[in-house]
């Protein structure tokens, strides 16, 4: 895709992806949009299995097992375009649904070949975005993918949450089994893919090269999208687009909680992530800089979870609040070592016990805290932080994320 695009940060926190032209169907077409249609349904697998393609909405399930496992599946079926960015330090779906809609499109039209699917749904809360695909898919007349309205929301771009939204529901996950490869939308075995997933499986089917976007924010610079090779290091990012990573990275978007400066020299791999008790989730990064407190950032990123969990699970909205109240009494300095004993067996036991993965997000928030910055707790106990009092007080995150709010292209 070539992507490399700055992400303008205007007074108030909000922030904008600037100078970004939509692409219309002649353009799109004039680039060799669409032919990887041309190629055979078992091609586009071959291509999709060989390169190793693995979900980007967080969970990096691999695409080719989900894509089999539906089409082993009898009787009709749906596939479903997740649209729905949750992550706030996260934009590329957007970005891709706003300026390459025909990409997406076309991914969505493979993707529906592929399973058999008679019916194909885009799941989008972002208006801008929603409103670029349909001019889309105007442009390419009947027969095309429809396009769900829905609720924006952390847990909302879940699968079992899209597939009971589109169903009627709130857009709140359900307790699995059933997953939606084996009972979605409508009961019908249901293929969710995310955005990027999609335009990947198309230029995968094009050029058999692969890649991911990777969102950078936070300490030092304004927040960027930029297209990478599977294995570039954080480090070598950060120093790229002159980003402060002096104290570490929050990795995954919020997903995948804080990470020490060494880690930047992690290659930013499924397997490399995960080795290091990290996620490379959405692709998301953002630096922790030198002026910076890892404690604050935990805090705000967990005060996030409370904030945005489903709260039907009682073990998720009584767990990430208690886990927020301990991570800012800790930042505020008015914590005791029976909160933080606290914090750690609530990071150890609360694991696997939501309906969905916020719960078990706040839990890796936590223990990362505490096992990669463990100076920084013990000082915060000792005496209040210089770099937390800086920091104001208010119900938005404090830390230096805000929601990247991509510019209508």
């Amino acid at each position: 895709m070539n992507i490399e695009t700055r992400v303008a940060v205007p007074a108030g926190g909000g922030a904008a992806v600037r100078g970004n032209v939509r692409e219309d169907l002649a353009r799109h077409l004039a680039s060799g949009g669409d032919s990887a249609l041309h190629h055979s349904p078992e091609a586009v697998l071959t291509a999709v299995r060989a390169a190793g393609l693995r979900g980007r909405g967080g969970a990096g399930f691999p695409v080719a097992a989900k894509i089999e496992a539906v089409r082993a599946a009898s009787g009709p079926r749906v596939l479903v375009a997740n649209g729905e960015e949750g992550e706030p330090a996260s934009v590329k779906d957007r970005y891709l649904m706003r300026t390459r809609p025909h990409l997406v499109i076309e991914g969505m039209l493979l993707a529906r070949r592929l399973v058999g699917a008679d019916r194909a749904i885009l799941y989008v809360s972002d208006a801008p975005s929603a409103r670029s695909v349909r001019l889309a898919l105007n442009e390419r007349g009947p027969r095309c993918p429809e396009v769900f309205d829905a609720e924006p929301g952390f847990v909302s771009g879940e699968e079992t949450a899209l597939v009971r939204a589109i169903d009627g529901g709130p857009a709140k996950p359900t307790a699995k089994p059933p997953r939606p490869f084996e009972q979605g939308v409508g009961g019908r075995p249901t293929l969710v893919l995310n955005v990027e997933s999609l335009a990947r499986m198309a230029l995968l089917t094009r050029f058999r090269r692969g890649g991911l976007l990777v969102t950078l924010s936070g300490s030092g610079g304004a927040p960027v999208l930029t297209e990478v090779r599977h294995g570039v290091r954080p480090a070598e990012l950060a120093a790229r687009h002159g980003f402060d990573a002096g104290r570490g990275f929050l990795a995954g978007g919020f997903s995948g909680g804080l990470l020490p400066p060494s880690a930047g020299d992690t290659p930013l791999t499924h397997e490399a992530m995960r080795a290091i008790g990290s996620t490379l989730g959405c692709g998301a990064l953002v630096a922790i800089g030198r002026d910076d407190c890892p404690v604050a950032a935990a805090a705000d990123v967990l005060a996030f979870f409370d904030r945005a969990n489903a709260g039907q699970c009682g073990s998720c909205f009584r767990g990430t609040s208690a886990m927020a109240g301990a991570a800012e009494a800790l930042r505020a300095g008015t914590a005791v070592t029976e909160q933080v004993e606290r914090l750690a067996q609530w990071a150890r036991q609360l694991r696997g016990r939501g309906a969905c993965g916020t719960l078990d997000a706040a839990c890796l928030t936590a223990d990362s805290l505490l096992r990669h910055f463990p100076d920084e707790v013990r000082s915060h106990l000792a005496e209040s932080c210089a770099r937390c009092a800086r920091l104001p007080v208010g119900a938005d995150t404090r830390f230096r994320v805000h929601p990247i709010e991509p510019e209508e292209g």
